[in-house]
């Protein structure tokens, strides 16, 4: 079974198989997370993204990491906030699974989830923490030797501590 760690860093600088990247539909550049893992993987990455045709909301994709420490970049395109009734719960659920299988199936046996769509696409964070552990730890149960570590990367201590609480019970 996977192990499973908070931690409080840069992403872009973590040494792993893969990081996530938070996405929108076109898998092009952005701001938050994306736009520090675009320019942090150099302008190779972007090309890569804008060749695969983009990505439904709930998807995800996955391309090399370029210049980044991690080998891969898996982008996990997810939902906008909208007040919880645009099916976001599912979409955020189904971009969380797709980015573990699509880690599986390219074994992957390392790696770092930033706090996806808790940024400037405004889920809320409780949730989203929630939404995240739930769906690692099923994917997990069903899969117990995919992964060998699993990291969520926290830009604040407020995620930080949602996470630890959350984790706690």
């Amino acid at each position: 079974m996977a192990q499973i760690a908070v931690r409080q860093e840069d992403i872009t600088s973590m040494h792993v198989d893969a990081i996530v990247n938070a996405a929108n539909t076109a898998l092009s550049g952005g701001s938050g997370v994306n736009g520090a893992i675009q320019w942090a993987a150099g302008p190779e990455l972007l090309k890569e993204c804008l060749s695969l045709n983009g990505c439904e909301t709930g998807n995800a994709k996955i391309t090399k990491g370029y210049n980044l420490p991690a080998k891969y970049v898996i982008h996990a395109v997810v939902p906008v906030w909208q007040g919880g009734n645009h099916n976001e719960r599912q979409l955020l659920h189904d971009a969380y699974y797709r980015s573990l299988a699509l880690a599986k199936d390219n074994d992957i046996r390392s790696i770092a989830f930033p706090n996806i769509s808790t940024g400037i696409y405004g889920y809320p964070k409780r949730e989203a923490a929630a939404t995240a552990l739930n769906v690692i730890n099923d994917f997990c149960k069903k899969y117990p030797d995919a992964f060998d570590e699993i990291f969520l990367v926290c830009f604040d201590d407020e995620n930080k501590n949602i996470y630890h609480e959350i984790l706690k019970g």
